[in-house]
């Protein structure tokens, strides 16, 4: 565990001090500000809620959701350069890697999410500010990373090149778009409103919903709550499950890796550029 905090903070240091990843950590944010800056005097329909106020935790959900496939991408390309393999070869190795990834995606997240949130709490209006409020988007913020990015693990462990992920990411986009985040999840059929309330990615939602929306918002959403209690819970088991599955995958992929598939797999990359 020491080992994978030590190595999940020396990967985050230097994805911010690498000028691609530098640039990659900025744009997406601050294309969702100007976004968020046309939005922040448009009404939601009749309702009276700025559209603008709706959509920044929409937007702070989705960014946090799509962490599962910042995950799964780099557990594939560390599979196909062999760091997974040298990671095998330590004692606890696939323990220490998957407590270093999670560490440093997520830590990488929450500074993305930090530089859109604080510019975005002055572009619009309808934000709850409450001590209370902040305090709700940190325990959902970090609980809701704990329970999605291991799944993104063990998703990543299912493709063996970098090139298959295109198969991962429609899907995902699926998952997060009957998961409420984008609109509210009352206006779906009842069977999808299930199948998106059985995912983690609708709980870290309504969560944020919960902590950045005005307590009147509440009327969307299922039985007019935010259900804080059954959020924590939910989210909770996920994270738990994850935890636990994810090095179990992990190890069992790792052990059907070697130097030569390695090397083949860098072979037919290498010929792919020529």
């Amino acid at each position: 565990m020491r080992a994978g905090w030590r190595r999940g903070l020396i990967e985050l240091r230097q994805s911010f001090t690498n000028g691609p990843e530098l640039v990659s950590h900025f744009l997406w944010p601050v294309l969702m500000l100007v976004a968020l800056f046309f939005l922040r005097h448009r009404d939601f329909g009749s309702t009276g809620f700025l559209l603008g106020a709706l959509a920044l935790p929409s937007i702070l959900g989705m960014n946090a959701a799509m962490g599962m496939v910042s995950m799964s991408q780099q557990l594939t390309a560390d599979r196909e350069d062999g760091t997974l393999l040298r990671a095998k070869s330590l004692p606890n190795g696939m323990v220490g890697y998957l407590v270093g990834k999670v560490v440093s995606v997520a830590g990488g997240l929450l500074v993305d999410l930090t530089i859109l949130v604080v510019p975005g709490l002055f572009l619009v209006d309808g934000i709850a500010l409450g001590s209370a409020h902040w305090l709700t988007l940190v325990w959902v913020l970090l609980l809701g990373l704990l329970a999605t990015l291991p799944i993104g693990a063990i998703l990543g462990s299912v493709f063996t090149t970098a090139r298959s992920q295109g198969l991962i990411q429609l899907p995902m986009l699926g998952l997060i778009a009957i998961s409420g985040i984008f609109y509210p999840i009352t206006a779906l059929p009842d069977w999808l409103q299930w199948i998106g309330q059985l995912t983690p990615v609708y709980w870290m939602g309504l969560g944020m919903r919960s902590a950045l929306l005005p307590a009147e918002t509440v009327v969307v959403e299922v039985g007019e709550s935010w259900r804080n209690l059954e959020t924590a819970a939910m989210l909770g088991l996920w994270a738990v499950a994850g935890l636990l599955l994810a090095p179990v995958v992990l190890r069992r992929m790792a052990r059907r890796e070697s130097g030569s598939k390695v090397a083949e797999r860098r072979e037919k990359a290498l010929q792919r550029v020529a």
